[in-house]
């Protein structure tokens, strides 16, 4: 394995509200190569975005505080930048693409405009050539008559075109890594697909790394290289893509995995859910977190939270053999 352009350790994450500190993130380790793609998924509330928020230095604080940890990115320690260092790789090192285009593309401003701004601040461009460069973009991803939809505002583009804009912005200096957080919601499956297509596209043209956030494990397996499995701000399970939907080793992986449809079971076979509720993140249980709905559960399970830890790159956070017949 190449030497990882990101390293995350030990992160921690804490937001202070009135019911209490809730314990967004615990503990998380990763790391991307360069040219990979990560997928980190897990149920809403998991800490899957605001993980990533924190590499880009986006936690709000107040009422977020990075605990501890470091996020080392080509030897330095993003959590230590200050803003305006931060400014600096924003956009040029490290884009994200977020979760709604609507509510992050700024309405009051045209895509030229918006565009123009990452390049002309990152790259030096004049007005002119970062207008051409934002056109330029725009076709890149597939957006008919770009050199008229630049001038568009966001509410004037369907849902599946502003995500090509996000895309197109995030990729205009051609970052080393893009964090995507979840690219293709709400987007019809056609636009879906296309949307990671572009992406596979571009990554493959330009080297660059992907982490992709997301709670859709089709598009995991689809578009990723290697997944991490997140629940109640901990990652249970990290694994090579075909090695952890060929063998799940945590619970909570195989209750998502059961979840779903598969197109080679007999047809009117029943999905089975995932019972209850996530925990709440302020009031964690003692022991493993999942064990209330873990149907797998020891008495060990009650008291002793599991350390994520096996052989090789397969690595669980469960103190039972999960059986997948």
């Amino acid at each position: 394995m190449p030497d990882p352009l990101l390293n995350v350790e030990n992160l921690t994450i804490h937001f202070h509200t009135d019911d209490g500190i809730v314990r967004a993130v615990e503990d998380v380790s990763f790391s991307v190569a360069p040219g990979e793609t990560l997928g980190i998924v897990g149920e809403s509330g998991s800490g899957k975005s605001v993980t990533n928020l924190a590499v880009m230095g986006l936690v709000p604080q107040p009422p977020g505080r990075v605990v501890d940890g470091k996020a080392i990115f080509r030897n330095r320690d993003l959590l230590k930048l200050s803003g305006r260092e931060l400014r600096g790789i924003r956009g040029r090192r490290i884009a994200m693409i977020f979760q709604d285009p609507m509510t992050s593309l700024n309405p009051f401003l045209t895509v030229a405009r918006q565009m123009t701004e990452v390049t002309r601040l990152h790259l030096g461009h004049s007005r002119d050539e970062a207008l051409r460069h934002a056109v330029a973009m725009l076709d890149r991803v597939g957006i008919p008559a770009p050199d008229r939809r630049v001038f568009d505002y966001p509410h004037q583009l369907s849902g599946g075109m502003r995500q090509r804009v996000m895309i197109a912005m995030a990729l205009s200096c051609k970052p080393d890594l893009l964090i995507a957080d979840e690219p293709s919601t709400a987007l019809d499956v056609t636009i879906q697909a296309q949307i990671l297509e572009l992406m596979r596209k571009l990554q493959e043209e330009q080297g660059t790394a992907i982490i992709l956030i997301t709670h859709d494990l089709g598009v995991i397996a689809g578009t990723c290289n290697r997944v991490a499995v997140m629940y109640a701000g901990r990652f249970v399970e990290e694994a090579g893509v075909d090695a952890l939907f060929a063998r799940p080793k945590h619970p909570y992986t195989l209750g998502l995995l059961e979840s779903i449809p598969r197109l080679d079971e007999e047809r009117g076979a029943e999905l089975r859910p995932i019972a209850g509720q996530p925990p709440h993140l302020v009031d964690l249980p003692p022991g493993c977190p999942f064990r209330p709905r873990c149907r797998f559960a020891v008495e060990r399970c009650a008291n002793e939270n599991p350390p994520l830890e096996g052989e090789g790159e397969h690595r669980k956070a469960c103190w039972v053999e999960v059986k997948t017949v």
